[in-house]
């Protein structure tokens, strides 16, 4: 069987060139006689690894001096911890719903000291970004919170929020290296990368130094303070050692397709091809408002939930999978990560096309 086209939210297709590399790379990695699998993480081949994935991701996101790369196990849910228990000095945090994401960081905070929901657009099942210009910040607040892009509603900030002076840590898991973004903007950056980068199972943070304390939150962890994998390298422990070293090849997949500026173009024309056709679909609807949308994650829907079912069955028959729409919000959702192909978009266009002359009532 040929590979199909994977529209699948996370774990998501990554480059095939990337796969090839690391296929012909598995039984030995360079002239080591090994596999990276196999390889210690206190070896020098492994650090040059690590060191050339950081070297890297720096490059492509521009990223100043003064901010710390950590590779960090496990994924957003370890985040929603990991950011109020190192933050939270002032036991305060604003958090800005637009979605699932956000919700469960908001939730998650609110263990460790007052999480405040300072805007929320779960009125219209966060299908829009809400006004954040003029939020109600906590003059208290440790940080205000941010879920830069979301996977399952399809919305995304095309504009940051106006925090007033206070820190913004933004989750970027879904939107990760899809173009460029200003880093000295924020005070953490970090994503899950099992959407757009790499494999499931390691989180990237990009994290300004003076955020990187000892006086973290009482009981907090030694694998949970950002300090731990900072002061070592990201190598305090075993980290997830074939995850960094294919994250890295994706890095460098990256370098050479143009960078971020490029991969951004790449990101708008094929997001245009799909978009363009809901907008004029008299079938499938999009369910998100126009100025909100996400260049990696589109939802849409037929209204018709028997006729959604045919539609996600038929399309995997013709090789474009997982276009399953999540639960909350139903129908189809199309993530159409970096490594996915403007072709692929082309060919859920005109699958789509097909199905609708064949099902329009």
């Amino acid at each position: 069987m040929s590979r199909v086209y994977n529209f699948a939210a996370g774990p998501a297709v990554l480059p095939e060139e990337v796969l090839k590399e690391a296929q012909a790379e598995m039984l030995e990695y360079k002239d080591t006689g090994m596999s990276v699998m196999e390889m210690s993480h206190r070896s020098k081949d492994f650090q040059n690894i690590i060191d050339a994935a950081e070297q890297d991701l720096r490059d492509l996101m521009n990223i100043p001096d003064n901010y710390k790369v950590l590779f960090i196990q496990g994924g957003g849910n370890t985040q929603f911890a990991m950011v109020p228990m190192n933050l939270m000095k002032n036991r305060v945090a604003d958090y800005i719903i637009t979605g699932q994401w956000a919700k469960k960081a908001w939730k998650e905070a609110q263990i460790f000291g007052t999480a405040n929901a300072i805007a929320s657009s779960e009125d219209k099942t966060f299908s829009y970004i809400p006004d954040c210009s003029d939020l109600p910040v906590d003059e208290n607040a440790d940080y205000v919170y941010i879920c830069m892009n979301n996977t399952i509603y399809g919305t995304c900030f095309h504009e940051l929020p106006n925090t007033k002076g206070k820190d913004l840590v933004a989750d970027i898991s879904s939107c990760f290296l899809s173009g460029p973004l200003d880093v000295s903007k924020f005070g953490i950056l970090w994503g899950g990368v099992q959407k757009n980068v790499g494999p499931a199972g390691l989180a990237i943070a990009i994290v300004r130094e003076d955020l990187i304390r000892e006086d973290v939150l009482p009981y907090t962890p030694t694998m949970l303070k950002y300090k731990t994998y900072a002061d070592k390298g990201s190598l305090y422990n075993t980290p997830p050692c074939y995850n960094i070293y294919i994250c890295g090849k994706v890095f460098k997949w990256l370098k050479a397709m143009g960078g971020l500026e490029v991969m951004q173009k790449r990101n708008e024309e094929k997001a245009k091809v799909l978009y363009d056709f809901l907008d004029s679909s008299k079938l499938f609807k999009s369910t998100v408002r126009p100025d909100c949308r996400s260049l990696m994650n589109v939802p849409f829907v037929t209204g018709d939930k028997d006729l959604d079912a045919k539609f996600i069955a038929e399309a995997k028959e013709n090789g474009l999978v997982s276009l399953k729409g999540h639960r909350t919000v139903g129908g189809m959702r199309a993530s159409i990560y970096n490594a996915m192909p403007k072709a692929g978009v082309e060919k859920l266009v005109q699958f789509m096309e097909k199905f609708e002359k064949e099902n329009l009532k």
